[in-house]
């Protein structure tokens, strides 16, 4: 069962061209993490100040290391979060038919 995690961030004002560079490198970091299966970016098409991260992980403790990591502290944690408007960050599990 993979764990699921999608992040979504709203930019400040001006901010989003800037992020969007270190929002690329800590995907690229991130897909090296052993247990990642996936890191995507997304931008809003229709607000463009909004900028949504896709992530797959092999389980929890998989995100929990990339949370621990020193890429997620030094982008994400250092430089992206303080520029956020707002940061959202939902975990999520698959659903089991039926249930």
């Amino acid at each position: 069962m993979t764990f699921v995690v999608v992040a979504r961030y709203r930019t400040g004002p001006g901010e989003r061209d800037a992020l969007l560079p270190l929002l690329d490198e800590m995907a690229r970091e991130s897909r090296k993490e052993p247990g990642n299966l996936a890191y995507r970016v997304h931008t809003g098409t229709q607000e463009p100040d909004l900028i949504v991260l896709y992530e797959e992980y092999e389980s929890e403790d998989a995100f929990q290391a990339h949370c621990d990591s020193e890429h997620f502290k030094r982008i994400v944690l250092d430089q992206v979060a303080p520029r956020l408007e707002s940061r959202e960050v939902h975990r999520l599990a698959p659903r089991e038919e039926g249930r």
